[in-house]
Order: C-alpha cells, then structure tokens, then sequence
C-alpha cells in the first residue's frame, strides 16, 4: 500500500510540475507575428525564425482601352500587397492579396478610409527570356460588377528605398490645325536625395523638344498648304504619341528607350522612330555608347559584326523580308546607324528604326548582343562591367 500511495504521489507531482512548465511562455513567444498587423509589420516580426525574403515588383499597364495605370507589388510567399494609380489622377489606391502555386492572383484594392473599391482578379506569368513577369485578368467592382479586362507588365526597375517612376504626360489639341499631342515621359519620385534630378529634366526636355518641333512642323505644313490654296478638309488630324520603356532602372544608371509615332493629316501612313536616354546616376551624365567600352577598341565593329549576321537570321525566319544589301547599308559600323540602344540585363538592345533595314512594311528591327559577346572589350569599371562575367 505504501509503495502504492508513493506511485499516486509520484504520479500527481509530476502532473503538476508539467502543469507549471507549459504556463510559462518561452521567450520566442513573445515575438511571433500578429495575425492582423500590417503586411509590413508581419514582415518585421516574422513567426519563425528567418526573415522571409520580400521581392518588389513596378508595373505598368492600362485597365480597359484607355485607363493606364501604375502598380507597385511586393510579393512574399502567397502574400501580394502595394499600391496603383491611374496615371491621369496620381492617387494611390491600397492593394492586398494573394497568389497561389498556379499563378492566379486576387487583389483587393481599398479607398483611404479602408473601404474596398475593387478587386483585381488575374494570372501571374514569368517570361522565360528575361524574367520579367505579366498579370492579365479581369478588374470589378466588390460584388463583381462592371467587369473589364486589364493587363500589366512588369517594368526592370530595381531601386533601393522609396524611390519610383512615375509616367507624366504633356498634352495639346490645337482645333485651328488640326492636331493632337499625346507625349509621356518618365520621372523618378520619391527619392531622398537630388541624384534623379539631372534624368528627370532630360526626359522632361526630350519629350518637350519633341512636342515643338512637331508644332513647328505642323505651322510650316499648314503655311504651305496655304500658298499652295489646298484648303482640303480630311476627317483625319495629325497626331505624335511618344511612350517610352524602361529597359533597366538601377541605383547607379537608367536605360530608357522612346518610342515616337508621328502623323501627318492625309498621309499614306504614321511614321515611327526612337530615341534614347540612358544616363549614368554616380557620373551624372548621359551615356555614349562609347562610354560602355575599352579606350581604343573597335566596339562598333563587333557590334555591326553581330547585328548584320543577327538580322539576317531574322530575316530568313520572316521569309526573307529584309534584304541583305539593306542590312549591311543599315546596320553597318557607322556612328549614325547606332543611335538606337539601351542597356538591359541579357545584353545591349539595338534598335534599327523603320526604313534603316528593311521596308516600312517590316517595322522597326531588334537585336540584342548578349554580354558574351561584347565581353573582350567592355570597359570592367564602365556600365556594363556588372553584367559581363
């Protein structure tokens, strides 16, 4: 009975004593994530141990025909949240949500008060050729109203801090002649320092410069359909969109690439050409592209050298559309053929406008020279040195 009576005892301290360890919360406890704090928040004071990697995303892209739109994702694990704003209004809308293992994503977008306005239901696809990523799907209202197809894609901007582009826009109709200008550029925001300064005023003056000497054209064109006396009405007005595209946006340079589409009232059909503005942040200067290579090389050999034999490949894919004799006139190793280019992180993207290689039917051309190829003559402290191994 004794020995019976020290087994039930035993048995009780030991109850008790378990008892007393799990009230006693570990220190690790203290700090697990709060379930309703900010996606922020729970990023700061992760459940766990290691800090889960948050990975930033800029798009653009339009809801609609005619509603272009900015967005800012940061994804983190199935967790999606940021902002957008219409381009034409500026206003952030908050967005929070998720995407599973298949790509589908769903973003509730809320008003500053917290109420949800929208939400964005769509697929998440990573392009294989440079990594960049797309969303397509369907916006509507909460109850599923007012259904309407948007698109985004993502844009290569990799700036630590706050920093941004924001797409601005300069707008004209002049009803006397006839014209209409729809010109966008880019603007870095939200930086803590005046380093994007010098960029922001050459994008700004690009897409300026280009608006006047389309309205200067537009007076010397009307002038002289008016000593001609052609007073002939066309249903049809003149018009210059420029859009751009960021091809590579980092702390220490931005490539950008513009795309320019001009018309002129009773022409057989729109013109287009491009220009580029790639600038050197930690010099605070525009680039040339000879500022990417060794002193004294012949970069532009090498580059014509690739882009020759890279169009002609093309061109037998498209059944010999472009012809050789064009190619080597257009892509030839001549400064002026070479004004085109921008630095991404596969390689040094050449465009040859409209004309320059091939008839106005085939559009501009495209080739990109892998670093591979440029990597003997790179200059190793230049832009380039980053990508070339």
């Amino acid at each position: 009975m004794r020995s019976m009576r020290l087994t039930i005892l035993l048995a009780i301290t030991l109850v008790a004593l378990s008892g007393c360890k799990r009230t006693s919360a570990p220190k690790e406890a203290t700090n697990s994530a709060n379930p309703s704090a900010s996606p922020t928040e729970q990023l700061n004071h992760p459940a766990g141990g290691a800090t889960p990697v948050a990975d930033v995303k800029h798009f653009r892209g339009s809801i609609g025909n005619t509603l272009g739109l900015q967005m800012k994702l940061t994804r983190e694990g199935d967790k999606l949240w940021g902002s957008y704003f219409y381009q034409k209004v500026g206003t952030k809308i908050e967005l929070r949500g998720t995407i599973d293992a298949n790509g589908y994503v769903t973003l509730e977008e809320f008003d500053p008060e917290g109420k949800q306005t929208g939400v964005f239901k769509g697929i998440w696809q990573t392009k294989n050729d440079d990594g960049l990523v797309s969303v397509a799907g369907n916006w509507t209202k909460p109850n599923g109203d007012k259904k309407t197809a948007f698109s985004l894609h993502q844009e290569p901007i990799e700036f630590s801090g706050g920093a941004e582009v924001a797409s601005k826009s300069i707008k004209e109709t002049n009803k006397k002649l006839k014209y209409e200008i729809d010109a966008e550029y880019p603007q870095v925001t939200g930086a803590s320092d005046n380093r994007f300064d010098k960029f922001n005023q050459e994008a700004k003056n690009l897409a300026a410069g280009e608006a006047a000497r389309f309205k200067k054209e537009m007076v010397e064109w009307s002038a002289d359909q008016a000593d001609q006396g052609d007073q002939e009405s066309s249903t049809l007005g003149s018009s210059l969109d420029i859009g751009y595209n960021i091809s590579l946006a980092t702390d220490d340079l931005i490539s950008t690439q513009f795309n320019i589409g001009t018309y002129f009232q009773r022409a057989a059909h729109p013109n287009s050409n491009s220009r580029v503005l790639n600038y050197d942040l930690k010099a605070g200067k525009l680039l040339k592209l000879g500022d990417l290579f060794k002193p004294g090389t012949r970069y532009l050999q090498t580059i014509s050298s690739y882009s020759i034999k890279d169009l002609k490949k093309q061109s037998q894919s498209k059944g010999d559309l472009l012809l050789d004799e064009e190619i080597e006139r257009g892509a030839g190793a001549d400064p002026k053929n070479y004004q085109s280019w921008v630095i991404t992180k596969k390689g040094l993207g050449i465009t040859f406008d409209s004309y320059q290689v091939a008839p106005h039917a085939a559009g501009p051309q495209y080739v990109l020279i892998p670093y591979s190829a440029l990597k003997d003559i790179v200059k190793p402290d230049g832009p380039l040195g980053p990508f070339v191994k």
